[in-house]
């Protein structure tokens, strides 16, 4: 559909009186730039709606010999298989100097002896897609001129889509570059994301799923649009996400593990050629769904929350179980804390909701295992804050997600399940995403709850109650409260983040406060999880008998060590680390947890921050070997859009535990404007370890 001329040349009769036409311009590169989508294409006609777009006609003979039969002259603008007026996927409208913001319009513009420069205009509201547009005259037979895509227009204040903060509308429509937050919310680690959402056939991807929609006039609402593409990501995430495989060659893992952004996704998961995905790195489909929006002109942007609840079914409390030696063992069935989950959020005004609910709406995937299609809602960020439960199911779960509560049991060996006293795990206390116009992390959780212990959070928690108890639901509001005879205290430190194959100290801290001695069973455990909170592998397990003075305070410091543990932890994987401290007499263990992530070796670009276009530029890329053992097979990948023409990839064989490999890149720039350089390290000890590093490429001075 994208190759569609931008000069054409006909000489058709269109009556009696020898009207023809000569040519047409649909002037795409002009159009384009004044559209802000010029990025997509500067041949095919792409344009915004709600927005002017011009277009020339040369006639075979002067204007003034035909003019009668000008003024019969309508155009067509139509999409879609079967076009209809009725549901507004055709329009007919005359050239008129009369404009009709409301309906389809065109005005003549400019003209002269044999040609008109011809305004069209589209209401704010049309149906967005692959459009053809047709000359006709008295009702005779319909010439094409050409073809163009209509999208939504965030420019626009009468669509629904508009941002009035123009840095606003730069990031989240048109920045191709972005950043994602993983990691724990102590250690939040970011991750170098090419949206792509301008990429050749991306528009085309896109635009694919309104031909199979029943509903193709509701390509009007992006309301609409945004969940029929979190329908359809959500489906293709069951079909494509593979599962996480456990074995494999190093070099072939390494292949099948890079993500290079969400183009390559969306191929693979809408045609089978392109990049697969497994399951450790499903967040993904966020990234994905943001490209997706972006491209049609809906604003997008990623969010990561950190410690989330998730399937909890808008149950506040989430059960987590744990054998005696403080070890994850099975799944509760009131939800899983993850240790972070990605989603998107999209912005548009919400008439179909009361007052209050425009602006940021998080599209999320509510379906049942056995519901695929019609699985996604659109939540108003306002909604989760304010419990407002009787707009949509959803926001119970969302509202859970940001605000559960954990309970821990403690599984016996004689089967027996017993309730633990374990510290607070502070759901959602960390909402990231990327700030406009920098690259700096943005801590948007004000936009999702209330300050705690504020009163505000106390009323809608109140108001929450309320609406629970009319279900019935009451008993899953909020912890239990234990109250102990012989009461224990427990705290655990640990490090945020733990190197690859190296060592950091842990801590508990056990506190006796009554005045007899106390025997106490200790048990500090390490798991490797997924960020889902799915185990991935027992670690490592270690026991103490202490013996605990009255009214006071024992530290026990041990090693937190890689070479402790039974076996490597998997890609993509965290620590959780365990802490259950047992006493004869009190039938209630004391439990803690913290998520450590996994540092990596650190990877540094040196660049200057500004180049000039057509000339050489030099580029050192390094990293040092700060693990026990030797990065095998270590290979280099350089990319960066309109910086370097294609991907570059250096074999650099072995580095040595305390070596430094460095290398150094050359390339030509040749596009104007901010860029990024992004580098990424595969190895046998890891693969995909990034950084990134952005540049501005100036034009060359002019010599005298």
């Amino acid at each position: 559909f994208l190759s569609s001329h931008i000069l054409c040349i006909h000489n058709f009769s269109l009556s009696a009186t020898a009207l023809g036409i000569k040519s047409y311009d649909l002037r795409a590169a002009k159009n384009n730039e004044e559209h802000h989508t010029k990025a997509i294409s500067s041949q095919h006609l792409t344009v915004r709606r709600g927005q002017p777009f011009t277009i020339t006609v040369h006639f075979r003979a002067p204007v003034h010999t035909f003019l009668p039969t000008l003024k019969k002259v309508i155009l067509i603008a139509q999409t879609g298989e079967q076009p209809s007026k009725i549901n507004r996927t055709k329009a007919t409208f005359p050239i008129s100097s009369l404009g009709d913001k409301n309906q389809w319009s065109a005005v003549v513009e400019d003209r002269d002896v044999q040609g008109w420069t011809i305004s069209v205009t589209s209401p704010a509201d049309a149906v967005v897609g692959h459009y053809s547009l047709l000359l006709q005259v008295s009702g005779r037979k319909q010439h094409l001129l050409g073809r163009f895509t209509l999208l939504f227009n965030p420019w626009n204040r009468d669509d629904p889509v508009f941002l009035q903060n123009e840095a606003q509308r730069s990031e989240y429509i048109l920045n191709q570059n972005g950043l994602i937050y993983l990691g724990t919310a102590d250690f939040i680690q970011e991750e170098p994301w090419d949206f792509g959402q301008f990429e050749t056939d991306v528009l085309d991807l896109s635009l694919g799923l309104k031909n199979v929609d029943e509903q193709a006039e509701e390509w009007s609402q992006p309301m609409h649009v945004a969940q029929e593409w979190g329908d359809l990501l959500h489906a293709l995430r069951k079909k494509r996400v593979l599962p996480t495989l456990q074995t494999q060659a190093t070099q072939e893992r390494a292949l099948l593990s890079k993500r290079r952004g969400s183009a390559p996704i969306l191929r693979q998961w809408l045609t089978g050629q392109g990049r697969p995905v497994y399951e450790s790195q499903a967040w993904v489909q966020a990234a994905v769904a943001c490209t997706v929006l972006r491209c049609l002109g809906i604003p997008a942007r990623v969010v990561t929350t950190f410690t989330s609840a998730q399937g909890t079914g808008g149950s506040l409390l989430v059960d987590e179980y744990y054998n005696e030696e403080g070890l994850q063992n099975g799944e509760g069935q009131r939800g899983r804390i993850w240790v972070f989950q990605t989603s998107v959020e999209c912005w548009m005004t919400r008439p179909d909701l009361p007052p209050g609910y425009d602006g940021w709406q998080i599209l999320y995937p509510r379906g049942k295992p056995n519901r695929v299609l019609g699985a996604c809602d659109l939540v108003p960020v306002r909604a989760v804050k304010e419990g407002s439960l009787e707009l949509s199911p959803s926001v119970s779960e969302l509202f859970a997600m940001v605000n559960a509560s954990c309970i821990v049991w403690k599984c016996c060996e004689d089967g027996k399940l017993e309730l633990t006293n374990s510290n607070t795990k502070y759901v959602g206390n960390n909402i990231s995403t990327k700030v406009v116009g920098s690259d700096r992390c943005e801590d948007i959780t004000q936009n999702y709850k209330y300050p705690a212990g504020s009163l505000e959070e106390k009323e809608v928690l109140e108001r929450l109650q309320k609406q629970r108890m009319k279900h019935g639901k009451a008993d899953d509001i909020g912890p239990l409260s234990l109250e102990q005879a012989d009461p224990l205290y427990m705290f655990l430190e640990a490090p945020s983040s733990l190197p690859l194959s190296g060592d950091a100290q842990l801590s508990v801290t056990l506190i006796n406060p009554s005045d007899h001695e106390k025997m106490v069973q200790l048990a500090i455990g390490a798991q490797a999880v997924y960020y889902s909170g799915v185990l991935a592998a027992d670690l490592w397990r270690e026991k103490q008998f202490l013996r605990l003075t009255a009214n006071q305070a024992t530290r026990i410091t041990t090693s937190l060590s890689s070479s402790y543990f039974e076996r490597n932890p998997p890609e993509n994987t965290f620590l959780r680390v365990t802490a259950v401290a047992t006493h004869s007499e009190s039938s209630l263990s004391c439990f803690a947890q913290e998520d450590v992530a996994i540092r990596r070796p650190h990877l540094v670009i040196k660049m200057p921050e500004t180049a000039k276009q057509y000339q050489p530029l030099t580029v050192s890329v390094s990293i040092h070997n700060s693990l026990d053992s030797p990065m095998k097979d270590c290979i280099i990948s350089i990319f960066g859009r309109e910086l370097i023409h294609r991907e570059r990839r250096y074999r650099l064989g072995s580095l040595w535990p305390g070596n430094t490999l460095r290398t150094q890149v050359q390339f030509t720039p040749t596009k104007l404007g901010l860029h990024w350089l992004t580098v990424e390290v595969d190895c046998d000890m890891f693969q995909n370890l990034t950084s990134y590093k952005s540049i501005t490429i100036v034009a060359p001075e002019l010599s005298a």
